[in-house]
């Protein structure tokens, strides 16, 4: 795939703002919760076009949570909305207790996810949720790379029935997957064959990952760049089926190194086919105000970043295979 196959920059999360939108045309029962963050959140269509299917909770997200756990138990499919710091680590009492433990269907849709956050700061940016919502049993955590794929997501988890994570952001970046695209939760899209190493990268770092694949052609290096845009549950055959291949492995994503897709390759790849791995990650700190840019460099989020995880765990293959 050519970096230059893109002609437009957004937001994903105006990706989820046009699915749900669409969504309320095409299923009367899906209905839209917000914690006072309507525009931020890309909701102001589906509430201008649906008011009676809109709710303005306020910022009372842990109430937020209980009402939907109640709509959902009257056979409506809520879509909440807020920051993903206030979908998750405020209130994982009320998502385990109301939701996960007695399997609801609810859309928890989290904006403003990573540090790419920016300027608002440590508090608002959190990079722990995917761990947080990946040990919830029953719940699926999906983390998309651009605007399309977004869309076609929140379309999707419409029709599955239990409890979701959809994680998406602020920044513009490239829209590079199709729009006509057909999501499916659980399955992994190889974005690049490569025989050398296995990149697997979630959200914001795929489009890094591909720049990073392409400075690694430049040295030699062919790498597998697999777009991982569901962590739960993962797509553990084509994990297996790229590492098989190339013998190592990558994982980059917009998260803490602990608990998110780092950990989920690991787990996988260690029951099955152990192999080297390096994660591309924020390596167990909070984050701080900043532009993203200054943000993804500062907490090494870029494709130099990958490249130089790609090059180290190449060289622990080399070692491996010497000794073996």
């Amino acid at each position: 795939m050519s970096l230059l196959n893109y002609t437009e920059k957004k937001d994903t999360r105006s990706g989820f703002g046009a699915g749900l939108s669409e969504l309320g045309r095409s299923n009367p029962n899906v209905v839209a919760l917000c914690a006072d963050l309507t525009g931020s959140l890309k909701m102001d269509a589906f509430e201008k076009e649906f008011p009676e299917r809109f709710f303005q909770i306020g910022i009372a997200e842990a109430n937020m949570m209980g009402i939907a756990a109640g709509l959902a138990i009257g056979g409506k499919i809520p879509f909440t909305g807020t920051f993903a710091n206030f979908s998750t680590g405020r209130v994982y009492d009320q998502i385990r207790q109301s939701i996960a433990y007695s399997d609801k269907n609810v859309k928890i849709c989290a904006s403003h996810a990573g540090i790419t956050l920016g300027e608002d700061g440590a508090t608002h940016q959190i990079l722990e949720d995917i761990g947080m919502m990946r040990m919830l049993p029953g719940m699926v955590v999906i983390n998309p790379c651009d605007y399309n794929q977004t869309k076609a997501a929140t379309i999707a988890i419409a029709a599955h029935h239990g409890p979701v994570y959809l994680r998406f952001g602020r920044p513009v970046v490239p829209v590079f997957t199709p729009a006509d695209q057909k999501f499916v939760i659980g399955k992994a899209i190889t974005f690049r064959e490569g025989s050398d190493v296995s990149i697997f990268a979630t959200g914001h770092l795929l489009w890094k990952s591909l720049e990073a694949a392409e400075i690694l052609a430049q040295k030699g290096i062919q790498a597998e760049i697999i777009n991982i845009h569901t962590i739960k549950p993962l797509d553990q055959e084509a994990v297996l089926r790229s590492v098989r291949k190339t013998g190592c492995a990558v994982s980059a994503e917009e998260h803490q190194v602990f608990g998110g897709l780092g950990d989920a390759i690991a787990q996988t790849i260690i029951r099955n086919y152990p192999s080297p791995q390096e994660y591309v990650g924020i390596n167990d700190s909070f984050g701080e105000s900043g532009t993203p840019e200054q943000l993804m460099k500062k907490y090494g989020l870029e494709a130099e970043n990958i490249v130089m995880a790609a090059e180290k765990v190449l060289l622990r293959k080399k070692a491996e295979m010497s000794t073996s």
